[in-house]
């Protein structure tokens, strides 16, 4: 099956740019759809990196569309309770009719994280616990019968709704590529989602995310690989270059130096089509793109490009 490929929404650039209203970032999602993408998805931060509520947006961006997946890249559900999000996640799967997946992240520790769990009352320390045990919790949620919970929440013999339109909830993916993202993949959840990994080091990993399923008596198969990728295309390398580095200062902030430890492609559509490609060798059936600027012409320039990196 050729590799499906998704857009990520500029919520972040939107709020940056002193534009944040909603409507273009509605008619880019319709772009899309129309022109073929599989997904589109949208980003999670309060204050750190500012922009627009997640499952908010996405409910929007559902009346408006039929068709694509509708995806979080990536929520951080440590700084939420995991009953509300439920609640969400399950009115938004409604909306959509089963359209949602929920990327999820333990978040970086980085200062203005930390920040933003302070600021919604939560030990960033904690966050990982809070995270897996909250993810089960949704879980037991989404299956409409009665819940009893002791532990960071307690529920009490009660039942939510809606329902999610998916039973038993929407699949469920995380990101990092550390040892024990293997096992919580491999073991408990959907796919991986990881913004880290060269294609050689994915084929790896998700190498090994398959043999923990199959060891627990999971199908393999039955895991998505996906994998968020930043490009900017221009046939001037030199262009691009400077073009995805000014994105990702701008977008990061200086000094962050996260070119050096996120995926990212400055060149022709022929280069980023290899890479693609590689990647999808490796494992990975479904592509998240962040455009460095000019999405409706990115957006164009990789519409259709699916059938080509199966090969």
């Amino acid at each position: 099956m050729a590799p499906r490929i998704g857009y990520l929404l500029p919520t972040r650039e939107s709020v940056m740019q002193g534009r944040p209203q909603t409507a273009p970032l509605l008619a880019l999602a319709e772009k899309a759809e129309a022109l073929g993408y599989a997904s589109v998805w949208v980003g999670d931060s309060l204050m750190a990196l500012p922009r627009h509520e997640p499952i908010t947006l996405l409910a929007a961006v559902a009346a408006r569309t039929s068709r694509v997946s509708l995806g979080t890249a990536v929520l951080l559900p440590g700084w939420r309770n995991p009953v509300v999000l439920a609640q969400q996640v399950a009115t938004l799967d409604q909306i959509s009719e089963g359209r949602v997946i929920l990327g999820v992240g333990i978040a970086s520790d980085v200062a203005t994280i930390r920040a933003d769990f302070q600021a919604a009352g939560v030990p960033f320390e904690k966050r990982v616990g809070r995270l897996l045990e909250g993810l089960r919790l949704c879980r037991k949620l989404w299956t409409g019968k009665p819940v009893t919970w002791d532990g960071r929440w307690t529920v009490d013999n009660r039942t939510l709704g809606p329902e999610p339109y998916q039973p038993g909830g929407p699949p469920i993916w995380i990101g990092g590529s550390v040892p024990a993202t293997v096992e919580r993949v491999g073991r408990h959840l959907d796919g991986w989602f990881p913004n880290e990994p060269t294609p050689d080091e994915y084929r790896e990993i998700w190498t090994e995310m398959k043999s923990v399923a199959r060891d627990a008596g999971r199908d393999p198969d039955k895991l998505t690989g996906a994998q968020y990728l930043t490009v900017a295309i221009d046939d001037n390398a030199a262009r691009a270059d400077r073009r995805i580095d000014e994105f990702m200062e701008t977008y990061y902030g200086k000094g962050s130096n996260l070119r050096e430890s996120q995926p990212c492609y400055a060149g022709s559509l022929a280069g980023a089509k290899e890479l693609l490609a590689a990647y999808a060798s490796a494992g990975a059936s479904h592509f998240v793109l962040r455009f460095a600027g000019e999405h409706e012409q990115q957006l164009e320039l990789f519409a259709g490009i699916e059938a080509e990196l199966s090969g």
